[in-house]
């Protein structure tokens, strides 16, 4: 069974700016629309056009309005206009970062569109996922499209399915669970159960899809959410108002009414990164990716409802990276490999009876440049076996266990650091041009 976890994490929490805009129609007979989506650490990727141009967006049902990367340049090819600058604050315990609003933008979703749609694109390089994920994301995209849609999401399947409500038909479901939703400025949360210490905790959740964790929670003694003594300290992932820092654990039970999921990984954010989350005085953390792709899911933010269906993930057991590397896609290097070109002889350029139904086959071996991805380590945990054998920030990984990086995907490599402790992991690394080799052990990381 994989042990394929988070790494990164990225939540953002927006203001409610409300402004009045129109609502998403769907261009069909049936009022329903199914969109492709590829899950990527637990997150959810789709396409997305605006004003005619395709793009990839997370869909996060943590964000308020539609966000674009603008360091990527994207603006002048979306034709924006209409702008002005504003400020936005989220997760993080920097300043609020500056944003260029735009007006009366045309999206489409599958064969939903909306006309005269407000955009934020923001500059700041640290909000550029495509590095960790190893795959292009030009934005982020939420309650649009959740307001409009009863929202089925299959991870299992890795389909979203948009229908207006008036045309939505629930079917009988005895295996399904549905818990109410509850809104702070428009957001949904949940009220679910956590057994810490053996004590049974009530909480209320953002529901985040937008973060690739499993399980944030706000350490309150008063109410027994403490991580105690058995945690790691780490790096929890960007927020909108920069990095967000805090303990990682475990709790021992993780309730959504009759659905139980035990040993359930948990991220305690230190104060100072969540004090914009805090403002909600009665939300005690975030229910995020890698618990929500453990169902299939229908949202339906009319009646307030969520429903939860058991899917193929939800006996995949939580784990932690236990190297203490973070890797991200960090452009492109030259590969030398080799090229074998398979030349045939016509037959009649053989002797006698050797020409008969006879084919010399000459393998001409040569070797050839390409360009292949490189991936760098840009985390690397205190104390963790990565630190103690010596490996640096920056290092470029040629080679894991004999097998060359750049012919797997980011998330194939990473997944090697998800193995069991005491798996032997050996690394050939780039460092400013110079060749290393570095050898550890796997180690649960507290």
């Amino acid at each position: 069974m994989k042990k394929f976890v988070i790494f990164i994490l990225v939540v953002f929490l927006l203001n409610d700016f409300g402004f009045s805009q129109g609502s998403f129609t769907i261009q069909n007979k049936q009022k329903s629309t199914k969109i492709r989506f590829k899950l990527i650490n637990n997150l959810i990727i789709i396409p997305v056009e605006i004003n005619g141009v395709t793009l990839s967006f997370l869909l996060d049902t943590g964000v308020s309005k539609p966000i674009i990367f603008n360091f990527l340049n994207v603006s002048d090819t979306l034709k924006i206009k209409n702008t002005e600058t504003i400020f936005l604050r989220g997760l993080g315990d920097g300043e609020s970062v500056e944003a260029l609003k735009s007006s009366n933008n045309i999206l489409r979703i599958g064969d939903a569109i909306k006309l005269k749609q407000d955009i934020f694109a923001i500059f700041d390089v640290n909000l550029n996922l495509a590095p960790k994920l190893g795959f292009p994301v030009h934005g982020i995209i939420g309650n649009d499209i959740f307001n409009d849609f009863i929202v089925e999401i299959n991870y299992s399947k890795n389909y979203l399915r948009l229908t207006e409500p008036e045309a939505y038909h629930y079917k009988k479901c005895r295996k399904c669970e549905t818990l109410n939703l509850e809104f702070y400025n428009n957001k949904p949360y949940i009220n679910v159960e956590v057994t810490i210490d053996d004590k049974k905790i009530p909480v209320k959740l953002l529901i985040d899809s937008g973060g690739s964790d499993g399980l944030w929670l706000f350490e309150n003694d008063s109410l027994g959410i403490k991580s105690g003594n058995t945690f790691f300290n780490d790096f929890l992932g960007h927020g909108l108002s920069g990095s967000v820092y805090g303990k990682r654990s475990k709790i021992d039970v993780l309730s959504l009414k009759s659905f139980v999921l035990e040993n359930a990984n948990v991220a305690y954010p230190d104060n100072a990164s969540i004090l914009f989350a805090l403002k909600h005085k009665d939300r005690n953390g975030s229910l995020a990716g890698n618990v929500l792709k453990r169902f299939n899911v229908i949202l339906d933010y009319q009646k307030a409802t969520i429903r939860l269906k058991k899917n193929a993930y939800f006996k995949e057991k939580f784990g932690y990276n236990k190297s203490g590397i973070e890797l991200a896609h960090d452009g492109v290097r030259f590969v030398k490999e080799i090229d074998d070109r398979v030349l045939k002889e016509k037959s009649g350029s053989l002797r006698n009876d050797d020409a008969i139904n006879s084919t010399k086959i000459v393998i001409d071996t040569q070797y050839k440049m390409s360009l292949k991805p490189a991936y760098a380590i840009v985390e690397i945990r205190n104390n963790s076996p990565a630190q103690k054998a010596g490996l640096l920030i920056g290092d470029i990984i040629l080679r894991i266990n004999n097998k060359a990086t750049h012919e797997f995907s980011l998330q194939k490599v990473i997944h090697e650091f998800f193995d069991d402790a005491g798996k032997h992991i050996r690394l050939k690394v780039d460092r400013k041009g110079k060749v290393l080799s570095f050898s550890f052990y796997l180690e649960n990381p507290y």
